[in-house]
């Protein structure tokens, strides 16, 4: 069931989006060569603990820790642990916060020191395919013309477009319908209407569409071992258009 959210329930969402965009600037000094994805993921357990919110991923369905962290050719879903980051490796870092019931989620990839150019048009170009997704929402739009806009923008920058794996709404749930694809007609899915939130975020590969599990049944990996990047924003729609409740600029 896709909800419309009270002014009461987007506080509580901007909140939680507040605390997860801050959880990103708390890991941000610490992305660098030689630390482990499991320290990463221990400053975000005590960041999101110290906010009175509670990591939303921590025992999701079994998911062993509080964030994601992908690594090269990781789409999603790359669980901590002793992995040490590399010059020249990216790394997509998945943050969830529940606050007083609700949720706030935003993926972002980053670069380890100096990387290649490749990595580095891979992770500005799908930066730029969220942008373009979400400069289409407002009210009264069907939701295939946001996933249209980032399927566009990828096949013109000649990147693969994950479609196993799709954003959502967002609320009271971590997953909460409508799913959000970052492929499809202009013509499909729901309209658009006021108070709604969804999770939009593109995850798109340097070589093949096509990825895979690994045993873990968790890491998903890109088919050819080409690196991955995913960046992620909650939304809200609004009256004219949309606000980022995951980002410096939150709702207001």
């Amino acid at each position: 069931m896709i909800t419309i959210k009270s002014d009461y329930e987007l506080s509580l969402m901007k909140e939680a989006g507040k605390i997860v965009y801050d959880t990103h600037q708390k890991l941000k000094p610490y992305i660098k060569e030689g630390v482990t994805t499991e320290e990463l993921d221990k400053i975000a357990y005590e960041y999101i603990i110290s906010r009175g919110a509670y990591p939303s991923c921590l025992n999701y369905e079994g998911f062993p820790k509080s964030i994601c962290t992908s690594v090269n050719e990781v789409v999603v879903h790359g669980i901590p642990g002793k992995q040490k980051l590399k010059n020249g490796d990216i790394i997509a870092i998945d943050i969830c916060a529940c606050y007083k019931g609700y949720h706030g989620d935003s993926a972002w990839s980053y670069a380890v020191g100096d990387i290649s150019k490749e990595k580095q048009y891979l992770l500005t170009h799908t930066e730029k395919a969220l942008y373009e997704g979400l400069s289409k929402i407002k009210p009264g739009v069907r939701l295939g013309v946001v996933s249209h806009a980032i399927e566009e923008y990828a096949n013109k920058h000649k990147l693969g477009v994950v479609r196993e794996l799709v954003g959502h709404g967002i609320g009271k749930e971590l997953h909460e319908d409508p799913e959000v694809p970052n492929y499809g007609r202009e013509d499909s899915g729901i309209i658009l209407k006021e108070g709604m939130t969804i999770a939009v975020e593109p995850m798109l590969n340097l070589g093949t569409r096509k990825v895979y599990l690994l045993d873990d049944d968790w890491t998903i990996v890109t088919g050819d071992n080409k690196p991955s990047a995913h960046f992620e924003h909650t939304v809200v729609v609004t009256s004219d258009g949309y606000k980022i409740l995951t980002g410096d600029d939150n709702y207001e």
